[in-house]
């Protein structure tokens, strides 16, 4: 039984009302299924069981942590929710494993949620010390401290340009390198203590905490968010029924950029030009529901500051495509069964 304390008050979900409003078409179908993709505390989602009373929630989280205090959370509307320990990436096998053959609606609310900031112990605040971790799910993958402690130079270099947007990565990897031949890093604060060395003055005062960019890249290192996500968009927008709609919350320009570019083509026709008609295998299969990414208000960032950076997009599926959703083109992990369902 997890001690964290009730999750109600301590999760503001974003954009709350706008997910619902553009989701909410989809939900009103007898026995409509909606998958969260991101349950975290289960915010989203009680809003959705609340709007909808008929509607079937499957909740998938890779941290045992929230799924418990989604669970408590969610325990009134027990009889029609099903919760799953796994990455959302494995979006098809959750949804096979429940006999469902498509799915009415989908949201994920991606980065990292509320309960893994707040908790001191989980290693992703650098406002505070603790064991740096940084692992959504605590019983598997590589910490923290493994990628600083042992990446080669190159690799670390990179991982904060691109994950991290740091533009000082080179002359932060150069003292991570220094100092971890000296020992190694088992903390957040000597890692922070570093970074404030390493990142000029002028920078920390307009660019904020100098832990800030680092501790995101590790963050999405840690867990293998982007390829996660690249992975697991095409499977939730191929579970889609006629009708169905799909909203992403993203944090992150890269997280961003995966979202835009397929829903765009999913939402743009393939025919070669030239052709008197449509082909119905290079028709499109999705339409756009926002127009770009939506931000909240003023108003909603003053209440719930983590959502200042957030971007929505959302999609419905057409009727008229046999075309599925591109999955990427390298290499990717093999497919994994889910790892439970409570």
């Amino acid at each position: 039984m997890t001690t964290r304390g009730n999750p109600e008050g301590r999760h503001l979900p974003v954009l709350r009302d706008r997910v619902i409003e553009l989701l909410g078409p989809a939900l009103t179908r007898p026995g409509a299924v909606y998958v969260d993709g991101t349950l975290g505390m289960g915010g989203h989602a009680l809003a959705v069981l609340e709007a909808f009373p008929e509607v079937r929630l499957v909740g998938i989280d890779r941290d045992p942590e929230a799924l418990e205090l989604a669970s408590e959370r969610l325990a009134r509307h027990a009889d029609r929710i099903d919760l799953v320990h796994a990455v959302y990436d494995e979006f098809t096998a959750v949804v096979e494993s429940l006999g469902l053959q498509q799915i009415d609606a989908a949201l994920f609310d991606l980065g990292v949620s509320s309960l893994q900031l707040d908790e001191d112990d989980r290693g992703f605040a650098y406002r505070v010390d603790a064991p740096l971790d940084m692992r959504m799910d605590q019983g598997e993958g590589i910490t923290a401290a493994e990628v600083v402690n042992t990446y080669e130079p190159d690799r670390l270099e990179r991982i904060l340009k691109d994950y991290g947007e740091e533009r000082f990565a080179k002359r932060i990897v150069r003292a991570i390198v220094r100092e971890r031949t000296a020992a190694p890093f088992t903390t957040s604060a000597r890692l922070v203590d570093l970074l404030k060395a390493a990142v000029p003055v002028a920078s920390q005062k307009s660019g904020g905490h100098p832990g800030k960019r680092t501790f995101q890249a590790l963050r999405i290192e840690v867990n293998a968010e982007l390829s996660a996500w690249e992975r697991a968009l095409p499977e939730a927008i191929d579970a889609l029924a006629v009708g169905g709609r799909i909203a992403v919350l993203s944090y992150h320009s890269l997280e961003d950029r995966i979202t835009k570019r397929a829903l765009v083509e999913g939402a743009t026709s393939s025919t070669p030009a030239g052709l008197p008609v449509e082909l119905p295998e290079h028709a499109a299969y999705l339409r756009l529901l926002t127009r770009g990414a939506e931000e909240p208000t003023a108003a909603e960032t003053a209440d719930n500051p983590r959502a200042a950076s957030a971007r929505l997009r959302a999609a419905e599926r057409l009727a008229a495509s046999g075309r599925r959703a591109t999955r990427p083109t390298r290499p990717t992990a093999p497919t994994r069964r889910p790892k439970g369902v409570q």
